[in-house]
């Protein structure tokens, strides 16, 4: 991988991890007791797994990278965050 590749996954990991904070501030506001919370997160998931895939059809539709280039970068961008909300989610759901 190329520095610019890196700095790019860098970037959408960290605009990943600031979306689950905005879900999670929305589950404090929303209730704010530990069950919103967990469904916050919980309901991050499958909006960040949209996400990735955008990232992943610009990549292969504007960057000009190949599907097989890009899936191990869709597995990044979209693990780091998605491990993260899980990770909340079990705490929280304790």
């Amino acid at each position: 991988m190329k520095g610019e590749e890196t700095m790019h996954m860098v970037l959408v990991i960290g605009g990943g991890l600031i979306l689950f904070g905005l879900f999670m501030l929305f589950g404090k506001l929303w209730g704010g007791a530990e069950p919103k919370l967990a469904l916050a997160a919980l309901a991050f998931i499958p909006v960040w797994f949209v996400v990735a895939l955008i990232n992943m059809w610009v990549g292969v539709t504007k960057a000009g990278y190949s599907v097989r280039e890009e899936l191990p970068i869709l597995l990044i961008v979209f693990a780091v965050p998605a491990l993260i909300a899980g990770m909340a989610i079990w705490r929280l759901g304790r």
